[in-house]
């Protein structure tokens, strides 16, 4: 749509984990300097909290690129596995054959031997674990019995766990309180200040191709600052619709209108619609729906 007006190789505020636009202000290259430290010196488990939408799986799929070649990576997607299923689950990712038609006990066993040999070889193993605020206790305490694994000197798997606050909540219970003892790192990403967010933004543009002037000002990028609270999957939503608002009435430069657009095209900041009684008929009435001048626009340049 608007690449093309802008000057633009690809859409730059598109919401999926490009490493490419891995933006290392905000302490976030620090961030990951830190947990790439920690793994490769066989620290045990890490923990990486943030709030949705900060950029958990930027940074865990910039690590697993960053990381050495010689580390072995397995990347749980799915954490909401039962404990009878992540063994399994593991050791499958793993390479090891006939995995799933294995008993439980089976599995451990061939586990313990594929760790053990990639620590002959030299090599480590490393577990990322995405939204690990979903998992099941019981299954929080199978990676605990995991992370159990090791030599006189060295531990045969690193865990990291990226997920959300409730993540904490979780781990601080009782029956779990073992697996508390052994994180070794507890890491909290932090959301983007409005230097932050301007940075972020330009950046992104960069990565994209853009060479023009300043697109988004300063003033622009403290509203979205304030209306995204810092976090980088709604800068990225607003910024877009902003883009989009531009492209439509033929403009290149970026205005408050175009950010009023966005900010009323975005969902996570919609109020809930009022259903009010129409007091003839006792039913509620639809809510009559406004489409941006912008939108029309552009709906009469497609047809």
């Amino acid at each position: 749509m608007y690449l093309k007006h802008f000057g633009l190789k690809q859409f730059p505020f598109k919401n999926v984990p490009d490493t490419r636009f891995f933006y290392q202000g905000c302490d976030r290259g620090a961030i990951l300097n830190a947990i790439e430290y920690a793994v490769c010196s066989g620290s045990g488990i890490i923990k990486v909290i943030g709030e949705v939408g900060s950029g958990k799986t930027y940074l865990c799929h910039r690590l697993a690129e960053t990381l050495p070649q010689d580390i072995e990576i397995v990347y749980i997607a799915n954490p909401s596995l039962s404990p009878e299923l992540i063994l399994h689950y593991i050791a499958h990712e793993l390479g090891v054959k006939e995995a799933m038609s294995c008993s439980k006990l089976e599995v451990m066993q061939s586990i313990v031997e594929f760790l053990l040999k990639q620590h002959q070889y030299g090599r480590n193993v490393v577990m990322l674990i995405e939204e690990a605020q979903s998992m099941p206790i019981e299954t929080l305490e199978e990676i605990r019995l995991l992370s159990n694994l090791e030599t006189s000197r060295d531990k045969l798997l690193q865990i990291v766990l990226f997920g959300q606050p409730e993540l904490d909540h979780n781990i601080a219970q009782t029956q779990i309180r073992q697996l508390n003892e052994r994180i070794q790192y507890n890491i909290t990403l932090p959301t983007l200040n409005t230097q932050d967010v301007h940075e972020y933004i330009n950046h992104r543009l960069s990565v994209s191709g853009y060479r023009g002037t300043t697109l988004f000002s300063k003033s622009l990028s403290q509203k979205i600052a304030k209306a995204s609270k810092g976090l980088i999957r709604r800068i990225n939503g607003i910024s877009d619709k902003m883009l989009l608002s531009a492209y439509c009435q033929n403009r290149h430069r970026l205005t408050r209108t175009d950010f009023k657009f966005a900010t009323q095209e975005c969902s996570f900041l919609n109020k809930p619609i009022n259903m009010r009684k129409n007091r003839h008929t006792n039913r509620a009435e639809e809510p009559s729906i406004k489409t941006p001048k912008s939108v029309s626009r552009f709906s009469k340049q497609m047809a």
